[in-house]
C-alpha cells in the first residue's frame, strides 16, 4: 500500500521507538495565526521588547504552540485510529523555543493495555520534541484509546507504566535564562499580582467565554499538522455516536489557557503538565469558560527571579464558572470538558 491507514492497537510493541515526520520550522506567521485563533495576551510571548527586558533573547513561542506542533507530529503514527485521547502526565517544557527554530518529535511506546471488549486498547507513549540541534525542548506522556483492526488479534506483551502524579518543583525552569523580576513591568503585563499574591485553595473564575466556530478549530488543527480523522471528516463523522466532528482536545487547552489570563495574567510560562483529562467532547457552536484553583505555591531551587503555581484549570462548555463547576456528587458536572493540572511560572 502506498497510503497510510494508520496504526491499530495490535501494531504497537512495548519499547519501540517511533521517529515521526515532518520537521516543522515555526515562524512568526505561526505565532500570528495562533494569536488570532486563541487570543493569548501574556506579555512575554507578545513583545520582543518586554521579553528582552525580562531576560529572554526575544519573545519565545507560546508554550502550548510548541506542545501542539510536537503533538501533531505524533498523530499519524499514534492516534490516527484513536477513539479518544485519554490523558497526560510528566510533561516538562525544557527550554524556550524562538521563531525560526525547527521542531522534530520521537515517541517511545511505554505501555499497552487491551480493553476487556477486545475492540480497542490503550497505548501509552512518551514523546520528546527536539530542536534542529537535537536539544530536547519538551517531553510528555500521553495515553490514547486506539481501535483494533482485528478483535481476535493477540498482543505480544502488555504493561501499564507507573507515572509520577506531579512534576517535582526542582525539575521546573532549569533551562530558563536568568530573569530580572525587577524589570517585569506589571502595568504593561496587565496584572498587578506576583506569585506571592496567590494562596493555596484560592479559586479564580476567569469570567470570559469564547464560542468556537467550525472553521477556527479546523484551521487550528491543520496549523499543528494534526491529521486525526475525527476532527476533519464530516461525512464519516455522521456515522459516529456524536454524528459530527469532534474538536481537537488541545484546542480546548489553548482556549482555557487564553481565558486564564483574566486572573493569572503574570503566569507567563507553562513549565510542567502534571495530569490532564479530556472529560467530555466539544463541538462547534459551544462556548468555553474556565476557572482555576491554586493547588500549590512553590519556590524553585536556585531561582530568586520566579516561583511556580500549581494550578488546576477546569474548562466548561455553555456554562459560566462563577460557581466553579466540578463535581456533582461522585460524578463530574456534565458541563466540564477539561481538567488540567499544571505548573505555571510567575515573577517573584
Amino acid at each position: 500500500m502506498k497510503t497510510n491507514p494508520g496504526r491499530f492497537f495490535e501494531d504497537f510493541r512495548l519499547g519501540e521507538t517511533i521517529r515521526h515526520a515532518t520537521p516543522r520550522t515555526v515562524t512568526t506567521g505561526d505565532v500570528s495565526l495562533y494569536t488570532a485563533l486563541y487570543g493569548p495576551r501574556f506579555a512575554v510571548q507578545s513583545s520582543d521588547a518586554f521579553a528582552a527586558a525580562f531576560g529572554y533573547a526575544r519573545a519565545p513561542l507560546d508554550d502550548l504552540l510548541v506542545f501542539h506542533v510536537v503533538f501533531g507530529k505524533t498523530v499519524p503514527d499514534i492516534s490516527l485510529n484513536a477513539v479518544a485521547n485519554l490523558g497526560y502526565a510528566e510533561g516538562r517544557f525544557l527550554r524556550p523555543v524562538y521563531p525560526g527554530e525547527t521542531l522534530n518529535t520521537v515517541s517511545e511506546v511505554i505501555g499497552l493495555k487491551e480493553s476487556s471488549n477486545r475492540q480497542t486498547g490503550v497505548v501509552y507513549v512518551r514523546s520528546t520534541g527536539t530542536n534542529a540541534a537535537g536539544e530536547a525542548v519538551l517531553s510528555y506522556c500521553r495515553w490514547v484509546l486506539v481501535r483494533k483492526r482485528d478483535p481476535e488479534a493477540t498482543i505480544a506483551a502488555e504493561a501499564v507504566p507507573s507515572l509520577a502524579k506531579a512534576v517535582a518543583p526542582e525539575e521546573l525552569a532549569a533551562a530558563l535564562p536568568p530573569l530580572n523580576a525587577g524589570a517585569y513591568d506589571l502595568g504593561l503585563a496587565g496584572s498587578p499580582h506576583r506569585v506571592g499574591d496567590y494562596a493555596v485553595g484560592e479559586r479564580i473564575d476567569h469570567v470570559d467565554g469564547m464560542t468556537v466556530e467550525e472553521a477556527e478549530h479546523q484551521i487550528a488543527t491543520r496549523l499543528f499538522q494534526n491529521t486525526a480523522k475525527v476532527h476533519f471528516d464530516g461525512f464519516a463523522a455522521k456515522d459516529t455516536r456524536f454524528g459530527k466532528r469532534l474538536i481537537y482536545g488541545g484546542h480546548v487547552i489553548s482556549l482555557a489557557r487564553a481565558l486564564s489570563f483574566n486572573g493569572l495574567g503574570n503566569a507567563f510560562s507553562i513549565a510542567g503538565i502534571n495530569a490532564g483529562r479530556h472529560v467530555a467532547p466539544l463541538f462547534a457552536g459551544d462556548t468555553v469558560y474556565a476557572w482555576s484553583e491554586v493547588l500549590a505555591v512553590a519556590e524553585l531551587p536556585g531561582r530568586n527571579d520566579v516561583g511556580a503555581l500549581r494550578l488546576r484549570t477546569i474548562a466548561t462548555k455553555n456554562q459560566p464558572c462563577a460557581a466553579h463547576p466540578d463535581k456533582v456528587g461522585d460524578a463530574t458536572d456534565p458541563a466540564v470538558i477539561l481538567d488540567l493540572d499544571y505548573w505555571a511560572l510567575m515573577p517573584r
